[in-house]
This record gives C-alpha cells, sequence and structure tokens, in this order.
C-alpha cells in the first residue's frame, strides 16, 4: 500500500484561470468506455466481466445514436432551475420517458446470447417485461434502494437510464446549468458520482472533475477537498504498492468516505467508469481501512441497503 500526501486547496486551481465547471457527455461517451474496458480487460482477473460489459457498453452507444427525440426541461423550468441552483434533469422532478424501457429490452436481447446457457434465466424479467416492475426497479435503483433490486438485472436497467439521461443532457448547454448547493451531487441530473477524473486536455488539464454516474456530465471540484463533506484536512491518497496505476483512493478521515481519483495520462485516456471497475481490489483494501465508498457504479453494486 502506498500512501500520498496532497496538496492544499486551490493550489492547482489558482494558476488555472478560467474554469470550465461543467463537461456535458460527448456524442462518443460509450464508445470510448467501450474501448477502454477492452484494454483494461486484457490479463486483467476481471477480464471476462469487462470483455462483457465492453460489449453492452457498445449496445448503450448504438442505443443513443439511434435515440428518438424527447422533450427536455423547458425554458421555464431551466431559467427556475438555474436560478435556484437546482439540477434540471434530477429524476425526482421529471417523468421517465417510456424509451428507456425499450431500450433495456434491447440490452437483454444483444446480450442474451453473450452469458452460457445456465444463466440466461435472469433475463426473462428484461425479455418480457413487465411495465410496472420495471418502473419499480428503476425507481429503487436511482433511489439507491438496494434491497429493492433484482441485481442480475439491474446493471441492464442502469445502462438504459444512463442512455436515456446522457440523451438528455447532451440537449443542454453548459450556460443552462448552473452549481448546486451540494458539490457532491451532479448539476445535471443531481445524481452521485462514480469517480472523479484529473484531465490533462485543452483548458481543463490538471483539474480535477467528478463523472456522474447517471448522465456522464462532469463538474469541477478542486483536488484537495473531500467532495462528500468538504473537508480539505488530512486528506491522503492510497494505491496498491508496486502497481503502475492511474487510479488511487481519496480518503476524507472526517467523514470516513473515499473517492476514486483517476489520473488521465498522456497517451491513456482514461475512463471513470471502466476504470473504477478495474481497481476492484483497491475498494477491497478500502473496505479493510473501514472506509465507505461514496462513489456509485452501475455495474458493480453493493448487495444490500445502504441508504
Amino acid at each position: 500500500m502506498t500512501v500520498t500526501p496532497i496538496l492544499q486547496p486551490g493550489q492547482i486551481e489558482t494558476a488555472a484561470g478560467d474554469i470550465p465547471e461543467l463537461r456535458l457527455p460527448p456524442a462518443t461517451l460509450y464508445s470510448h468506455r467501450a474501448q477502454r474496458l477492452r484494454q483494461l480487460a486484457e490479463g486483467h482477473s476481471l477480464g471476462d466481466y469487462l470483455h462483457f460489459l465492453a460489449v453492452l457498453v457498445e449496445c448503450q452507444q448504438r442505443a443513443l445514436d439511434h435515440h428518438p427525440a424527447i422533450p427536455g426541461p423547458d425554458a421555464r423550468l431551466l431559467n427556475r432551475c438555474h436560478q435556484d441552483a437546482m439540477p434540471p434533469l434530477a429524476p425526482p422532478g421529471r417523468r421517465r420517458h417510456p424509451h428507456w424501457q425499450e431500450v433495456a429490452r434491447f440490452l437483454a436481447e444483444v446480450m442474451y446470447d453473450q452469458v452460457p446457457v445456465g444463466g440466461r434465466d435472469a433475463f426473462s424479467p428484461l425479455l418480457d417485461p413487465k411495465k410496472e416492475w420495471l418502473e419499480a426497479q428503476a425507481d429503487s435503483l436511482l433511489g439507491q434502494k438496494f434491497a429493492g433490486l433484482n441485481l442480475a438485472t439491474a446493471p441492464f436497467i442502469g445502462a438504459a437510464l444512463q442512455v436515456q439521461w446522457t440523451c438528455l443532457a447532451r440537449q443542454l448547454e453548459a450556460q443552462q446549468v448552473t452549481r448546486p448547493g451540494e458539490s457532491i451531487l451532479c448539476p445535471v441530473c443531481g445524481g452521485h458520482p462514480v469517480a472523479s477524473v484529473i484531465r490533462t486536455d485543452g483548458p481543463a488539464s490538471g483539474l480535477r472533475y467528478l463523472h456522474c454516474a447517471l448522465c456522464g456530465s462532469e463538474w469541477h471540484m478542486v483536488r484537495s477537498k473531500c467532495s462528500q463533506c468538504d473537508n480539505s484536512k488530512g486528506l491522503t491518497y492510497y494505491g496498491i504498492e508496486g502497481r503502475k496505476e492511474f487510479t488511487r483512493a481519496e480518503a476524507c478521515p472526517a467523514c470516513r468516505t473515499y473517492l476514486k481519483v483517476i489520473s488521465q495520462d498522456k497517451g491513456v485516456r482514461v475512463d471513470p467508469v471502466a476504470d473504477d471497475l478495474a481497481t476492484l481490489a483497491l475498494d477491497l483494501l478500502m473496505g479493510e481501512k473501514e472506509f465507505a465508498k461514496s462513489g456509485l457504479n452501475f455495474f458493480m453494486l453493493p448487495g444490500k441497503d445502504e441508504s
């Protein structure tokens, strides 16, 4: 295990000038994620699962590319959310468009042949779905009520919801969104981050962004402050000793939580969802240290209610 002290608040950001506060999801979000999953899968102990997810994420890209136009928030709602610092796409404030259920079925149909025959029964609720059941599962997932989830189908439901919220987020412009009162929450949809990324591209170079687990947007967060409780004292990075990793865990002694920080090195296009999954050993280490994970990954959910 390696432990590294971090800089004081604002040391990186002070010299950055104008900071792009919000990065809306790109059109190729899922195709890039699939490429990173395949890259990480080579020689990995979770290689089979990472390859499986790469196929699933490629299907997400197909679904996003062919997603029909669906109504987003109108100008009046956008203005009110901007004034009140509220996320305009927060799930509790909007009805889900029923197309997300079609995406869930599409994902299940394509992935059915990717699993052994003995594991295909898990797809039954998605291949012959009851709308009420699907909506209840979506409510549980978005509300982080994990005890009520069917964990076998949850990744596909989460993937379908991601596609819809990414589609909606891409209809917005950055200036229509304002930072919420709680920095831990996505300013676009109110979702929780999966991890944070230190970017090296363009005006965001050297800055840290939290990456939303739901809509794929990213929002700026200073590098030396706990994203969960805003504490800036005694933070440390934990890593696996002897490994050349792009990912470390930023641990807060005040709230006893951690969030992974992924460095976007030159020549390597990291992805928060993929790199989070590929560093499960780090999660196990942090559990031994009695730190709770504040990040959320729909492809690796806890098996109990942690709300």
